[in-house]
């Protein structure tokens, strides 16, 4: 799941950040006691440095000499990197669970949030894409459905809709996860053009596609709509897939938010089932939003750096050279990590005033999907619906060596009212996250008032229960299907791209 960037937090926590500065085999590499080397052990020193110095948790690394960055391999240059960015994730544990901060249960001894890449997460939280446009789930080792689809993509223009089955795949049916050459089969054919597909849609009713890659922008809004529920009651749903950059992910937003506005709603549902973050600015964009009228100007959350940074002894940081929003040049060790420089307000935008929200979430809902959730639970009425989210509270900046980038959490936010630390993630019908804990439905479309999660909202909003739970496709109570995602994935992240304060 971390390979494919599906559930991190990511924090470009500087201005225009890694995403904004052009990317080359130019950047620093930084080296330890062990200099002079080949360029792969400079920047394999670089990685262990630079964590060192900007890892959220550094008090738990060892020094230079018992970790021997340089005797960390792999068959690629950039798998050795990965293999010794997970090492340095595993150090730190949380008393809470007696287990790394970066435990995947999944996949043991990998990274849940730190990662290194060549520069294609900036790329695509920019809302480029060049795919099919959709992705699948499978309900059982043997029913794969459409999660979900991206407007104006291939999967779009052919008509493709989330719910539906996929009967056959490049001529091959009957397809079974549990044999490994129908899921490598099925793993390749998703990821290589042209990708020819049987659907079946929900009267079974059957039609063929020839799918071809292609590039195209992602808009981050996959539907919206307004249900009136009687009574002068007014439900407004929108899927927001990704917190893409402001530049493409605002003018959807307000799309959808202006119709919200003349239809005037009272409720509202924000879909971030699949979400798995994007640019921390988008997410506080959508905060604003939503928050009532009443607390703007107020606390939206702090953020929290290390004990290196917050006392301005960085170092490292000063080889990490961007310009900000108005051309000024500066790197990230003028930065003022200190929590008063980074405390972030709500500014409201809009003139929806509601005193509720309800989030549709999922174990994908990740990063920016829960800071804007924790943003907005200290000020109003939030409810959950779904199931437990990814959790992660911390994020990062991009830090940038030779042709890579590092990604390793440099701090963690917490709300208004201190809330945060939801490592374990968001439970909905828990204490702490008032909701109900229910299947992710997929043998609906997005928006359809009968799909499972959608329907606890209006249910409530209607007579204020939720509804019966876990009866998707005849499920015995209890029960969940296997929602298995198949295939490669999207970014999960958090990236700021905001200025913040330099030091005096």
């Amino acid at each position: 799941m971390k390979r494919n960037f599906y559930f991190l937090i990511l924090i470009v926590a500087v201005a225009a950040g890694a995403c904004k500065k052009k990317h080359s085999e130019d950047a620093p590499v930084v080296t330890g006691p062990d200099a002079p080397g080949s360029t792969l052990d400079k920047i394999k020193d670089s990685v262990f440095l630079y964590a060192k110095e900007t890892y959220y948790w550094n008090d738990g690394l060892p020094d230079y000499a018992s970790f021997m960055p340089r005797n960390i391999s792999g068959n690629t240059d950039l798998t050795a990197l990965s293999n010794e960015v997970d090492v340095l994730s595993q150090y730190k544990i949380n008393p809470a669970t007696g287990l790394a901060y970066e435990y995947y249960q999944p996949a043991p001894g990998e990274a849940k949030y730190s990662f290194i890449d060549n520069g294609q997460t900036s790329t695509t939280l920019g809302g480029s894409k060049a795919d099919f446009g959709f992705a699948i789930t499978a309900l059982s080792n043997a029913d794969f459905r459409v999660r979900y689809v991206y407007p104006v993509s291939p999967a779009a223009n052919a008509n493709v809709h989330r719910g539906e089955q996929i009967v056959t795949v490049n001529g091959r049916s009957n397809l079974d996860l549990n044999v490994t050459a129908d899921y490598n089969f099925l793993v390749s054919a998703l990821g290589t053009s042209p990708l020819i597909m049987t659907l079946k849609k929900a009267d079974n009713t059957t039609y063929s596609v020839t799918l071809n890659s292609a590039a195209y922008t992602a808009n981050p809004v996959l539907t919206y709509k307004v249900f009136d529920q009687g009574s002068g009651k007014k439900v407004g749903y929108f899927v927001f897939n990704t917190f893409t950059s402001m530049t493409n992910a605002q003018p959807k937003i307000d799309e959808a938010f202006n119709y919200f506005t003349t239809n005037n709603i009272t409720d509202l549902v924000v879909d971030l089932r699949y979400n798995g973050g994007g640019y921390i600015e988008t997410a506080e964009y959508l905060s604003n939003l939503i928050v009532p009228s009443a607390k703007n100007n107020t606390l939206m959350y702090n953020t929290y750096f290390n004990s290196i940074l917050t006392s301005g002894q960085a170092q490292l940081l000063k080889n990490q050279v961007y310009r900000s929003s108005n051309g000024t040049l500066y790197n990230y060790a003028q930065i003022d990590y200190t929590v008063a420089s980074n405390a972030v307000n709500f500014s409201k935008k809009g003139t929806l005033n509601l005193n509720r929200v309800f989030f549709i979430v999922s174990g994908s809902t990740a990063s920016a999907s829960e800071l804007t959730i924790n943003n907005l639970r200290s000020q109003m009425d939030v409810k959950l619906i779904g199931r437990t989210t990814y959790g992660k509270p911390v994020g990062f900046f991009a830090i940038n060596i030779n042709k890579y980038q590092l990604y390793m959490p440099e701090f963690e936010t917490k709300n208004s009212a201190n809330q945060g630390g939801y490592y374990t993630g968001m439970q909905p019908g828990s204490t702490n996250y008032p909701g109900i804990s229910d299947a992710d439905d997929l043998t609906h479309d997005f928006g359809d008032p009968n799909e499972n999660l959608l329907k606890h909202a209006l249910n409530y909003v209607t007579n204020g229960a939720y509804g019966v739970n876990l009866r998707i496709q005849g499920i015995a109570e209890g029960g969940q299907p296997l929602n298995r995602n198949v295939g490669p994935e999207g970014f999960s992240g958090m990236i700021m791209d905001r200025d913040l304060k330099i030091k005096k």
